[in-house]
């Protein structure tokens, strides 16, 4: 089943492990693939130093019916798996590296992504 996804993000809102984190505006799915790409994009940008955590996972599974099937016939194969985005979840976050780095590699790695995101701090939320 699908599912609704209404609402805020009540949990994973916080950047509790790095410096700074890409957070959702808007809600969606986000494919392993998108991830990945994020993930390879930010650790491009890096040159590899830092630490980067990923606060996501695909966890759902994404079915898709072959084209030119006919109705009926029960529920497809899985296609692919998503994470199920709400506003307001860290989807990465990354320390060690100063924070023009940090903040141009996010920028790099929210284009990737198929939903809205913005760059934020540890320090906004009062946290280390």
């Amino acid at each position: 089943m699908r599912g609704k996804n209404r609402g805020v993000a009540t949990r994973g809102f916080t950047v509790n492990f790095g410096d700074f984190g890409l957070k959702a505006l808007e809600h969606g799915y986000v494919s392993s693939r998108q991830i990945e790409a994020a993930r390879k994009a930010i650790t491009h940008r890096t040159k590899r130093t830092g630490k980067i955590w990923i606060r996501i996972f695909p966890d759902k599974p994404i079915p898709k019916k072959p084209n030119e099937t006919r109705m009926g016939k029960g529920k497809s194969p899985t296609d692919h798996y998503a994470a199920v985005v709400k506003p307001g979840t860290i989807l990465f976050e990354i320390a060690g590296v100063s924070d023009e780095l940090a903040r141009s590699a996010m920028r790099r790695a929210s284009d990737k992504l198929g939903i809205k995101t913005k760059v934020v701090s540890s320090d906004v939320f009062g946290g280390k």
